[in-house]
């Protein structure tokens, strides 16, 4: 990694509070090989597959950005915080660049890491889909790997370039052609906002999802239990969350934000069932979208989730 590295890692030092007054951006290192396992942070620098799918972009921004809000986080539980670098899209290429990222966090995963994707668009699902089944924890023929996206979108578009839209269909037509078990589950559907095709591939693929009015604060005991019900059935878990499934007054800085979306008070503990199972390998957050942010209110609570789930996966049982 270049010296300037740590640029996007400046905050606030408590001094006088020693070891429980530490933040990330005090305890965070370079990323290097055979370092001891801890939580690998890897950016996804790009808006490609966003411009490709026709959206407004500027996710390109959104790892540096994501970076210097994660800054600032507490340290509860001390762990080993590495920062991996960024992938960049360069001159359009997107496919090399997913192929990038993928062959970097499949290292990661094989070096016992938890890999935390900082995005850019949701192109970046079908690297970390690929990075998952390229690592050894699917080299088991009986491994079921479990997708879980909290998304208003399917991702499921029919097209002859990688795009923002299609990673979930790639994902699944990949595991078919390489007889892999993979589970695709998408929490935050919006019924307005994906066509009847959309929901025709979903249904056709087996897909279980939930559309946004099913989550609720009154429906949160039932998804919840859902949740728990389909985590006991998979080996491994790649969970993604792309932002517009969040309503646009909270994170108004995303390549399409939601008319409805679901509240953070629904999705946080969701979302932290899911990386405490003792499941999780891989995690990522999409569609960050800084020029389209508002007080840095997308960025915010994407920090704010990313911290959930790294907190969550160091509690959870081992």
């Amino acid at each position: 990694m270049s010296q300037d590295w740590r640029l996007a890692w400046q905050g606030r030092v408590d001094g006088g509070d020693g070891e429980a007054g530490l933040r990330w951006h005090q305890i965070v290192e370079p990323w290097r090989e055979g370092a001891r396992r801890g939580v690998a942070l890897l950016g996804f620098a790009s808006d490609e597959g966003v411009r490709r799918n026709q959206g407004r972009i500027g996710a390109a921004q959104g790892p540096q950005a994501l970076r210097r809000l994660l800054a600032n986080l507490p340290v509860h539980s001390r762990f080993a915080l590495y920062d991996a670098g960024d992938v960049t899209c360069e001159g359009g290429s997107l496919e090399a660049a997913q192929d990038d990222y993928a062959a970097r966090a499949a290292m990661l995963l094989d070096e016992g890491q938890l890999a935390v994707g900082l995005g850019g668009g949701h192109e970046i699902a079908r690297a970390s889909y690929l990075a998952l089944a390229r690592s050894r924890a699917m080299k088991s023929a009986s491994a079921k790997l479990g997708i879980l996206n909290f998304d208003a979108h399917f991702d499921l578009r029919k097209d002859e370039r990688s795009t923002s839209g299609t990673p979930f269909l790639q994902a699944l037509d990949h595991a078919a052609a390489n007889g892999l078990a993979v589970e695709y589950r998408c929490l935050g559907i919006s019924e307005s906002s994906n066509t009847r095709a959309l929901f025709d591939r979903a249904r056709e693929r087996g897909v279980v999802f939930r559309r946004d009015d099913e989550l609720t604060l009154l429906a949160l005991d039932a998804r919840m239990a859902e949740l728990a019900d389909w985590l006991r059935t998979i080996d491994h878990l790649y969970l993604t969350v792309c932002l517009d499934v969040l309503p646009a007054s909270v994170a108004p800085g995303v390549s399409a934000p939601a008319a409805r979306g679901v509240a953070l008070e629904v999705l946080e503990p969701l979302i932290a069932l899911a990386a405490g199972s003792g499941k999780l390998r891989l995690a990522d957050i999409a569609e960050l979208c800084p020029p389209h942010d508002i007080d840095q209110r997308t960025a915010r609570v994407a920090a704010r989730i990313a911290w959930r789930i790294v907190q969550s996966h160091l509690d959870a049982p081992r």
